[in-house]
């Protein structure tokens, strides 16, 4: 009993099967079975078509690898088994197609197979022979068994399908009966999509956006199969059912830290594929908070204008500053006029930043600037401290120029030295008594000269 003609699971799947594209998406020729069932059976009246590039008259067979014929039709009853292809120029070589003259077969449908489909198989003998018991097996284990059917359904098709199938049953022939086992058929079913790969930054500040993107490929027999994204959060589903791959989430907060995944499924077809999870942290950003003086100087007169200008670098998260002064809170605003300080302003400054974080902008984080340190000098000892300062400035003025005079004079002194050892007396000569005494400088008369008169007369003598 021929099993019935295979129902084509989806339009785009009957379109992958006449049409010459090899599940990977090249253009390669196609040897077509009618009925659509392998292996063929000679008892059924198999017709072999061969689709292609370029014209049927260019059509070459081969049966059994060896050249059956070339320039013949385009398709055939086939009269005899063994293994077919045909060729086409533009194409090349079709894949083989095997037509068996067995008393008992497991046949497959024809067609590609993708997940999410309906397959059966079909365990047939000969027409003269009664099959009863049939026990269906996926390699070594058994899928299926039936008392009465030849038949074993399989849906929805997944990856674990893939592999070699036989069938056993109690064969009826006449008088004679007994077990048979059929020769193992190869099932390959093809992805309708890749395992979804989760992409995105995992390192995130609070305040910045969280942009996933479920990434997965659709396989080029069905490169058009809808697909639906789901997005889940610790476990929890936060997106989808959706017809976009992408999660987004504008402003992220310490709380949307966690494992992210997403899921794809077909539509209409009962095929999901889960990715792996991607660990999500989202940091509370360190904000840098300064306070600028104006002017910039940490110490001022009593009277002078003074203002604080607070500033934090945190992104464009909303900001509420407070003033502190000596850790007592004074003013709120990124501006602290103080005017004409006095003393009482003097002591130590903070300014600080209150940040309003998260997606509902509920999260808060502070931070604090260094101290400022502000000293506020009264106006008196503003002046004395003035006048302090010019007296030491004049009083060090006349102690340079009393070193700039003594080192004047020590320099004329130190020169004129020098000068009279250039020059020396004359030496008395020989045998003359250098000595003048006092006898000797009496004046003519016997008188004795005054002392006075002892240089006049020196004068004179010269």
């Amino acid at each position: 009993m021929p099993c019935p003609h295979p129902t084509v699971p989806s339009p785009m799947v009957a379109l992958a099967v006449w049409c010459p594209l090899s599940p990977s998406g090249a253009q390669i020729t196609q040897l077509l079975l009618e009925p659509p069932w392998r292996p063929a059976v000679l008892w059924d009246r198999v017709t072999l078509s061969c689709q292609g590039s370029g014209t049927t008259s260019d059509t070459t067979w081969y049966k059994d690898r060896q050249r059956w014929g070339q320039n013949g039709p385009n398709n055939f009853t086939v009269t005899k088994s063994g293994i077919y292809t045909c060729d086409r120029p533009g194409s090349g070589l079709s894949p083989p197609v095997k037509v068996s003259d067995d008393s008992l077969v497991l046949q497959v449908q024809m067609w590609p197979l993708l997940e999410g489909d309906r397959v059966t198989l079909c365990c047939r003998g000969r027409q003269n022979l009664l099959v009863t018991e049939v026990k269906f097996y996926h390699g070594d284990e058994r899928v299926g068994w039936s008392h009465r059917g030849t038949k074993l359904s399989l849906s929805p098709l997944q990856l674990h399908h893939n592999g070699r199938y036989h069938c056993k049953c109690h064969v009826h022939s006449g008088i004679q009966s007994g077990w048979r086992q059929s020769e193992s058929e190869t099932m390959r079913v093809y992805e309708l999509f890749t395992v979804p790969v989760l992409k995105g930054r995992t390192k995130l500040t609070e305040g910045s956006s969280l942009n996933l993107t479920c990434l997965s490929t659709p396989s080029p027999l069905e490169p058009q199969a809808p697909l639906v994204y789901f997005f889940y959060w610790d476990g929890l589903r936060v997106g989808g059912p959706q017809v976009s791959p992408q999660l987004l989430v504008p402003a992220v907060g310490v709380s949307h830290s966690g494992k992210y995944s997403c899921q794809v499924r077909s539509n209409g077809v009962a095929v999901q594929k889960s990715s792996g999870q991607l660990h999500v942290t989202v940091h509370t950003p360190v904000a840098s908070v300064t306070i600028t003086p104006s002017p910039p100087a940490h110490q001022v007169c009593a009277g002078d204008p003074v203002t604080l200008r607070c500033s934090v670098k945190v992104g464009s998260a909303p900001v509420n500053f407070t003033w502190l002064h000596n850790g007592r809170e004074v003013a709120q605003g990124p501006v602290l006029e103080l005017g004409d300080v006095d003393v009482g302003h003097s002591g130590t400054y903070q300014c600080v930043a209150t940040i309003q974080l998260g997606q509902d902008g509920h999260h808060v984080f502070r931070a604090l600037s260094p101290e400022l340190t502000l000293e506020v000098t009264p106006q008196e000892h503003w002046k004395k401290a003035v006048a302090t300062g010019v007296g030491v400035s004049l009083l060090f003025l006349l102690l340079l120029v009393g070193v700039a005079v003594g080192c004047h004079r020590w320099n004329n002194m130190t020169a004129r030295n020098h000068q009279e050892r250039a020059f020396p007396e004359p030496l008395a000569s020989p045998g003359e008594d250098p000595q003048v005494t006092y006898m000797e400088l009496q004046g003519t008369h016997g008188q004795a000269w005054e002392p006075s008169d002892i240089y006049d007369n020196l004068q004179q003598q010269l």
